[in-house]
């Protein structure tokens, strides 16, 4: 599935300001960008560097832990892969090459949450911050969108050892997050049911104190919205159903759900 051999595809690397405030401080997270995916979401905004053979290079451990030491002279609050769940073993090597000669800044796993808990465990004591999506709930839509009919299986199971492992977010004394569990959730239209199910879960699964980013940017991409023709010449729009933004109210309601549910650390963005 992530078309992905001996050696991790980057496709960038930088000092990125757009992450959660947290993240980026002042100076930013140093995100490595690999390609590639181990999901196949119909909706992902990224779809050209996840989903494309064409984006990026491949990179043995020694480079990228230069990257990695790169971004930390540069002042970043920390060292930010992107999409490393197909790339683990290589990490792993990466990360020790890093730490050999200085590296010393939080270390944050952005996954979109489709990991195995065998390859979480392996990451014990490397890993400073996760940032795992929680995307959907029910294995029928994530099938229809994610094309992981078990998607929410092992996102709980990976989720709940990550937690194990790090615990709520803490931060340093200027607001800096160093280490701990950090969960994003994309509000999608029209599957408030999904949102309300995942904040149910980490209340009573994982913590109340979960930080959560309950985020507001989703639109069509990628596969939304393109229109097909059938045998018969009928043209329909594909995932017509999320073919659009979540409004105003749904996004209120997200909110609102968390709170009711009891969460009460959680980013608006």
């Amino acid at each position: 599935m992530c078309r992905t051999g001996r050696y991790a595809i980057v496709t960038s690397a930088f000092a990125h300001h757009g992450e959660e405030n947290c993240l980026r401080g002042h100076a930013g997270s140093g995100t490595i960008f690999f390609g590639q995916c181990n999901l196949r979401c119909v909706f992902c905004q990224n779809w050209d560097i996840s989903q494309s053979d064409h984006a990026g290079r491949e990179y043995s451990a020694e480079p990228i832990a230069k990257m990695m030491l790169a971004l930390q002279e540069h002042g970043c609050h920390n060292i930010n892969f992107v999409t490393p769940s197909h790339v683990v073993p290589q990490i792993m090597e990466a990360i020790a090459l890093a730490v050999d000669n200085g590296l010393k800044v939080p270390i944050v796993y952005n996954t979109g949450g489709y990991d195995t808990v065998e390859t979480i465990r392996l990451l014990d004591g490397l890993i400073d911050i996760y940032m795992p999506d929680f995307k959907l709930f029910s294995s029928e839509v994530c099938a229809r969108y994610l094309t992981a009919e078990d998607y929410v299986e092992h996102a709980c199971l990976a989720i709940a050892e990550m937690h194990r492992q790090v615990g709520d977010l803490r931060f340093t004394p200027d607001g800096i997050a160093c280490r701990g569990l950090l969960i994003r959730h994309l509000v999608m239209p029209g599957l408030l049911t999904e949102s309300e199910q995942i904040f149910r879960w980490l209340a009573y699964n994982i913590s109340r104190d979960t930080f959560i980013n309950i985020m507001a940017q989703y639109r069509p991409a990628h596969k939304v919205g393109d229109v097909t023709t059938d045998e018969h010449g009928k043209q329909s729009i594909r995932f017509e159903k999320i073919n659009r933004s979540p409004n105003y109210h749904e996004m209120n309601q997200a909110y609102q759900l968390a709170r009711d549910i009891g969460l009460w650390r959680f980013d608006k963005e």
